[in-house]
């Protein structure tokens, strides 16, 4: 797909804000850089923060995540965005966008986090409590989230191409072996809440501990397995273990779950020209490692 997203400027900003909500006119307006991939972030004042999506196909993610946020956010054990404000698509910007509480934290990076193993327990805490939440009128897979909680096989073609672009810079046996047998089962069990990106970029630490999740615009309700690629594309062996042992989902999942990690790594890997790709390390990972 080509990349089609659109920048903010922070004076497109200060006008929606002026013309849609003139009580915070004259709060300052701050870019956060980097701001995100479906949205365009700007700090609102000292306690809002505004997110702008970037193209349609973010734009349906906004109203979902000020419909659904504040139902689950009671529930959960650390702190998500609170939904303050929905901004109406106008002429001078064609997208609902969205304005929401600022969390104090910094992004996950492994330098900033204490006790990685206790960060991986957080972490399916967080998950663990959020799938026993009540899903009925949730929005089931689609366009709007990208299919997470959806089949595998929505990404098979695209899978196998890349396989195929990449074989002779992969293990393409082992590689299409784990993508076959992720796509061997399905969640069979009523529907869930799920994230649907859980990764580094949207958990924040404060004082070496995971403190919030963020960024809902992928959240549905489905299958899980596509919260648990972070087990390969982020933790160690001895976080990845503390992951797996806390989180009580079954070993099928679990494949479907290394199965997303893999689809999302390989398509990275497809549009990169770099000999040393970071993601080759985590293909490793994702290749060496079997969870159930």
């Amino acid at each position: 797909m080509a990349d089609d997203r659109k920048m903010v400027s922070t004076e497109l900003v200060r006008s929606l804000i002026g013309a849609q909500f003139p009580q915070w006119a004259d709060f300052t307006i701050t870019p956060i850089v980097p701001g995100g991939w479906n949205n365009c972030s700007f700090r609102l004042g000292d306690t809002m923060v505004i997110r702008l999506p970037s193209a349609e196909r973010y734009s349906a993610q906004v109203q979902k995540e000020q419909t659904f946020l504040p139902r689950l956010a009671p529930h959960l054990p650390l702190p998500i965005p609170e939904a303050i404000a929905l901004g109406q698509a106008s002429a001078d910007f064609p997208h609902p966008f969205g304005i929401y509480g600022w969390i104090e934290g910094e992004t996950a990076e492994h330098g900033k986090i204490d006790d990685p193993c206790r960060f991986a327990e957080d972490l399916a805490g967080f998950l663990a409590a959020l799938y026993t939440l009540d899903a009925s009128n949730g929005p089931e897979a689609g366009p709007h989230n990208f299919y997470r909680g959806g089949a595998l096989s929505t990404y098979d073609r695209e899978t196998r191409t890349a396989i195929a672009t990449l074989k002779n810079k992969i293990d393409a046996k082992a590689a299409t072996a784990i993508w076959e047998t992720a796509l061997s089962s399905q969640w069979r069990k009523p529907a869930v809440w799920l994230h649907g990106d859980i990764a580094a970029g949207n958990l924040l630490v404060n004082n070496g501990k995971l403190s919030a999740v963020i960024d809902f615009g992928s959240m549905g309700i489905g299958d899980p397995a596509c919260d648990l690629a972070i087990a390969w594309t982020f933790f160690n062996d001895d976080s990845r273990r503390h992951f797996h042992a806390a989180l009580p989902l079954d070993r099928e999942t679990w494949q479907r779950g290394r199965g997303w990690a893999l689809w999302k790594c390989l398509i990275t890997l497809e549009k990169s020209d770099r000999d040393n790709d970071p993601q080759l390390q985590i293909l490793d990972t994702i290749i060496q490692n079997e969870l159930g």
